[in-house]
């Protein structure tokens, strides 16, 4: 019975995973690689990658810094109640349990142009939604849950002993931060902003939404994607898929054999 489970794991693996990945691969090079590089050198597609590698960028360093500060401040804050910090992580989990198209939506209805703090906005000069802040916040609403889920249950872990210790020594806040709480939690950050990358690089229902898929503006790679395949340019669909599995994949794999170098479990 044991060995037909871990059978059918692995082809439910192969199936979900494997497969679909080689199509990709096969389908990106089914031109040939002048095919594969005409879809990448296309201006659509140079404008889709950069625009999502900016909002990677963006997503990454902004979910860093206040994931880790929300963590700290729910596992460490004894100012904060029971109730408000039951309260801030059932809304940290709220973008798992909420589909992006929603959280996109939500985002129209608030920002967008026919609403109230939208229309405050684009009067002094501010587009927020179908411009780079709207796709941006889009891809923060399903991206924030990783780093806080990465980071709190170290946190948890290793208590707080070590940092009291500190403190009681004279050392500042700070301090102690870098030379006691960030050698525990560093693996779990670096993984956190792995997730977030390999999310963001993926996004797509909420951008889509929140952006408009305008050609050469607001277009990001998967939105591309999309529009190539309802265009049946599938070969350039691919290609660009094919670029995004890759950085994603590979960002992974390297995760792993920078753990396995440092003897991180």
């Amino acid at each position: 019975m044991k060995k037909l489970w871990i059978t059918l794991t692995y082809l439910v693996f192969l199936l979900l995973l494997v497969v679909p990945l080689v199509k990709i691969f096969t389908g990106a090079w089914e031109e040939g690689w002048s095919g594969f590089v005409d879809a990448l050198g296309r201006k659509q597609s140079l404008h889709a990658l950069m625009m999502t590698g900016l909002i990677v960028v963006i997503v990454t360093v902004i979910n860093t810094v206040f994931g880790v500060m929300l963590a700290l401040y729910l596992v460490r804050a004894t100012w904060l109640g029971r109730r408000i910090k039951q309260l801030l992580n059932s809304v940290v989990d709220l973008p798992f349990a909420v589909s992006p198209v929603i959280g996109g939506l939500m985002i129209v209805l608030l920002l967008g142009p026919n609403s109230v703090m939208g229309t405050f906005f684009e009067d002094i000069g501010f587009k927020v939604v179908y411009a780079l802040p709207g796709m941006v916040i889009a891809t923060l609403f399903v991206t924030f849950p990783l780093m806080v889920r990465e980071v709190m249950p170290i946190l948890q872990e290793i208590g707080s002993q070590q940092e009291e210790a500190a403190s009681t020594l004279g050392a500042y806040s700070w301090y102690t931060f870098w030379r006691v709480t960030w050698p525990s939690i560093r693996w779990g950050v670096i993984y956190g902003v792995v997730l977030t990358v390999a999310r963001s690089l993926g996004e797509f229902g909420a951008v889509l939404v929140v952006s408009g898929n305008i050609m050469n503006k607001t277009q990001t790679a998967t939105t591309l994607v999309y529009q190539d395949v309802e265009n049946f340019n599938v070969t350039a669909a691919n290609g660009v898929a094919l670029v995004l599995a890759a950085f994603s994949v590979g960002l992974l794999l390297m995760m792993e054999w920078a753990k396995k170098r440092k003897g991180v479990h």
